[in-house]
């Protein structure tokens, strides 16, 4: 099962406008934010402490903090899917293919 799980921005990646490092439970790992644009020439109102809706490595939208705490703690609920998810996260790292390497985590 997929789930799309709630992350706090933690920093906008300079040098690439598209990634952003995100904490999920702890979890931090550089996300897409690229479909959070309307279009491509589109400002991105996105700073350190928003709250985002995370599935396989790409923000989908953003939430509120309360939504996203509510999320957490039924998704905290759900058990093996959840812990599934954190697991993926943890084991991913779409840093390397935008030539962060080592050092940008």
């Amino acid at each position: 099962m997929c789930l799309g799980i709630p992350g706090e921005v933690v920093e906008l990646m300079s040098g690439h406008e598209d990634l952003a490092m995100v904490s999920v439970e702890g979890v931090q790992r550089a996300v897409n934010i690229g479909l959070l644009r309307d279009d491509d020439s589109a400002e991105l109102d996105l700073r350190p402490g928003d709250w985002i809706l995370i599935h396989v490595g790409f923000a989908l939208s953003t939430i509120d903090e309360a939504e996203a705490k509510a999320s957490l703690e039924w998704l905290t609920g759900t058990g093996d899917a959840y812990t599934d998810e954190l697991d993926a996260l943890r084991a991913s790292d779409i840093t390397d293919g935008a030539g962060l390497g080592e050092g940008a985590r």
